[in-house]
């Protein structure tokens, strides 16, 4: 495109920016801004960086308005969690405690009761899903539980019903006469 001209200051400022960035949306904005100075256009800059002629186009504009700080990513667009840094902690602690050291008479937490003991607490309520999501993204997994009856049930009554089943079935079955 023609008028994209950077001077000598400008373009050293856009290759020491990359280079001196992790941000990876940063370093291809900067990119996008000195290949387009090299003569380059939208479609084929898009196509080497993987980003879409639209990207290349918002990336441009900004860079005319703003200049660097332009280059770097915006505030994501959207209202702020209600799951302050606060709310978080508050979950990591509850969810690394037994149920019953807290009283309750469950040992596994659910998500339906996680969320009514952290309303309790913080006074901050989520639908199960987006507990579940912000779980997730605190490192931990929701599993449910597997149920089972051992060390509740009479153990050797059991095995020995077990074995009792385990020879019936092996046993011979009379024979049936066919019918027509």
């Amino acid at each position: 495109m023609a008028g994209w001209k950077l001077t000598d200051k400008q373009w050293e400022a856009l290759d020491e920016l990359r280079f001196s960035t992790a941000d990876k949306a940063l370093f291809r904005n900067a990119t996008i801004i000195l290949m387009s100075a090299a003569g380059r256009s939208k479609p084929s800059i898009a196509h080497d960086l993987g980003c879409s002629v639209g990207t290349v186009d918002i990336v441009r504009r900004r860079y005319r308005e703003q200049g660097l700080a332009g280059l770097a990513k915006g505030k994501p667009p959207g209202r702020t969690s209600r799951a302050t840094p606060e709310y978080r902690a508050a979950l990591r602690t509850v969810v690394e405690t037994p149920p019953q050291s807290l009283g309750y008479a469950f040992s596994v937490w659910s998500l339906a009761r996680l969320n009514a003991h952290l309303a309790r607490e913080t006074k901050i309520s989520f639908s199960e899903d987006q507990l579940g999501r912000i779980l997730h993204a605190e490192g931990f997994s929701v599993q449910r539980p597997k149920h089972t009856m051992q060390g509740k049930r009479d153990e050797a009554a059991y095995d020995k019903a077990r074995r009792q089943l385990k020879r019936l079935k092996k046993g011979r079955w009379p024979k049936t006469a066919m019918l027509s």
